[in-house]
């Protein structure tokens, strides 16, 4: 399962759902990270839109250059359908990120420095 499997959802390796228990709490990725002080850029983004897509090609962009040009690590966390596990068609899934998913996740630059 992935870090942003929320609770209760299914995945290959929680068909039951994703319980405390026994798979632990969501992760949010880029507020741990941000407690460090190493970052130099971290941002949350989404491939559920258009528009969503062209801010995430700018931020994997950005976090390379960043890392070329010697200003430190950087990561960008994309949040990302997987109809096939979740159980939705491909528009549906599409539909549960904007509805659910980004509840949890809000998007956007965390650090920028």
């Amino acid at each position: 399962m992935a870090p942003t499997t929320l609770m209760g959802m299914k995945s290959s390796t929680s068909p039951k759902g994703r319980v405390a228990e026994e798979h632990g709490h969501p992760m949010h990725m880029c507020e741990i990270l941000n407690q460090l002080t190493a970052p130099a850029y971290l941002e949350r983004t989404s491939c559920n839109t258009p528009a969503n897509v062209i801010k995430t090609k700018k931020a994997i962009r950005k976090a390379f250059e960043n890392q070329l040009n010697g200003k430190g690590f950087s990561m960008v966390e994309i949040v990302t359908n997987c109809p096939t596990n979740w159980g939705l068609d491909p528009l549906d899934s599409l539909k549960f990120i904007e509805e659910k998913m980004l509840l949890e996740y809000p998007l956007g630059v965390i650090r920028d420095r």
